[in-house]
Formats: structure tokens, sequence, C-alpha cells
């Protein structure tokens, strides 16, 4: 099982540049080819930023050039680059979540309504990401839900190459989630991933999040898959959640599904 269609959003922000180097890396590992797509909002091609926004293209060829992958670029004055139905044709779509000035840089919806309608995975790293190894160490946030299933399924070819895995749950019940991440284990070992389960009792004194990054099993994670959203978008984005703590913190890359 392989990717062999990675989309990449690429705009004028430094960290886009590692976030091309990953994307291209991913697409010779898997013999995929890369597309990639300027996602620069109209203000990042003026002032300041407009000669940076210029190099977007050149770079994307040159990283395709170098990785020894097929290519195919998208500018940005390509509205269906940007919407649903041009990521439904795709295996793995990689992008980051700007924040601060980056933000004013790049189409507003990327990646939160791309992560929504596109139908597949989104691979989003995290503004100023240190680019650095991903997928060697993986955890899944696991909590027995069609979302979370669909993420597992989705980064079948990471979990397959991964040294770690860990399936990390989070539940009120001791050892609530246990039996269906035995499940899970066993599914996976039927794809030759072996995966630790690591389970957390709700005291209620941290939230599913800080439990994540503090158990010392998930530590030195580089990636986390989870499933998005299981809630509706409205109520996520009203009462929080743990979708939106995920897409929040400022380390960790988050393989997601919705």
């Amino acid at each position: 099982m392989a990717y062999k269609d990675i989309l990449v959003y690429l705009d004028a922000s430094e960290d886009s540049t590692d976030r091309l180097r990953l994307a291209a890396e991913l697409a010779k590992t898997h013999g995929a080819r890369l597309i990639g797509v300027d996602a620069s909002d109209e203000s990042a091609l003026a002032g300041a930023w407009g000669d940076r926004a210029l190099l977007i293209r050149p770079a994307f060829e040159a990283a395709v050039r170098d990785a020894g992958v097929v290519g195919h670029f998208i500018g940005a004055d390509a509205e269906p680059a940007l919407g649903s139905d041009f990521a439904h044709c795709v295996d793995l779509i990689v992008a980051s979540r700007p924040e601060g000035e980056a933000r004013k840089l790049v189409r507003e919806e990327v990646p939160d309504r791309v992560l929504i309608e596109a139908g597949g995975p989104i691979l989003i790293l995290p503004q100023d990401w240190p680019y650095g190894p991903l997928g060697k160490n993986i955890v899944i946030a696991w909590n027995a839900s069609r979302e979370a299933a669909r993420a597992v399924h989705d980064a079948m070819p990471l979990l397959e190459k991964a040294n770690k895995v860990t399936i990390f749950s989070f539940s009120s019940r001791a050892h609530g989630f246990r039996a269906s991440a035995e499940r899970l284990s066993d599914h996976l070992l039927r794809h030759g991933v072996v995966a630790h389960i690591s389970d957390w009792t709700d005291t209620g004194d941290v939230s599913a999040l800080e439990a994540l990054f503090a158990s010392l099993d998930t530590q030195d994670a580089d990636l986390i898959v989870a499933g998005a959203f299981s809630h509706s978008r409205l109520f996520e984005t009203l009462f929080g959640g743990v979708s939106q703590d995920l897409l929040r913190q400022p380390t960790a890359p988050i393989f997601m599904s919705h």
C-alpha cells in the first residue's frame, strides 16, 4: 500500500521550504506524483512578500527534479486547486496551519476547509515546524470512532514504515477503550505493524491532549494520527474539542481524516 498522488500547499512563508522538502521526500518514498499548489492569498502577491511568492514555482520544480519524482504545479490563480473537487483526487494532502503574520499569506480555506471537504487524509504541520524525521515514532489517538478508524486506514502506508507505533486512548473508565485498542492492534499486526497500547484514565486532572503529551509512551512521537471532528464542526467551534486542541498544539505534525 502506498500513496500515488500527494498534494502539498505552498506559500510565501519561510516554513514552506521545509514543507516542500518533506512532501518531496514522501513522494520519492512512495513513488508518488507530487502536486504543488500555490495557496497564496492575494495579499501575498504584493508588497514585501511578493518576491518570495514569485519563487514558489521555481522552488517546487527544483524539489521535484532533485527528488526524481513526477511533478505537477498549480498556480495561485487556478481556483479548482483549492476546491474540494481537486482535493478529492489525491491520496494525501500536506499543509501547514499558518499562524500570525503567515496567516495573511495563505488562502483562508487552508487547512480547515480542506480538511473537512477533501474526503481524504491531510498531514498538517505546525507553524515553524523544524524539518526532521516524520513517521518514525507514530502515536494513534484512539477513541474507537469512525473518524479515528478512517485515519488509521489512511495512515497505513506511514504506519507500515514506522519504527514504533503506540495506540493511545483516554477514557473516563479504567481501560475503557482497551478491548477496541487490542482489536486495532491485532488488525495492524496483519499489516506487519507492531503496536503498543497505552491507555490513560480520565480523572479530571488533565485534558486528553495533556495526557497524550505527558505519557512516557508518547513523548518522543514525531506524528500523531487522529480522526477529525467527530462532533459537528459547529459544535467543536463553539465548545472546543480534541480535534481543535490537536490542531492548535505547536510541536507535533498531525495526520487527520474526517
